[in-house]
């Protein structure tokens, strides 16, 4: 269902209790979409669902495509001060 700002304000009580038994209640301000107010189970069945779809840490850095060169071997710095040269 959907409310318009100022029936939201006069029946937040009854916007409150139609979230959960109901459906999400669209609140529009001047005619435009504005907020949605849903039940707590839905809020944390959507943020599961959310949470689920995306890569972890490594899958996302597993993901990055290699570089064009990456045969060629990236020179090391050597510490300041080091006698030794980089590993040959």
């Amino acid at each position: 269902m959907a409310w318009t700002l100022e029936e939201a304000k006069d029946r937040f009580s009854a916007l409150v209790d139609a979230a959960p038994a109901h459906e999400p209640q669209l609140v529009t301000r001047r005619g435009r979409p504005s907020v949605v107010v849903l039940s707590v189970e839905d809020d944390e069945h959507l943020r599961a669902a959310s949470r689920a779809a995306r890569p972890g840490f490594v899958e996302h850095l597993l993901a990055i495509p290699p570089a064009a060169d990456e045969a060629e071997e990236i020179p090391r710095a050597t510490p300041a001060g080091s006698t030794t040269g980089p590993p040959a």
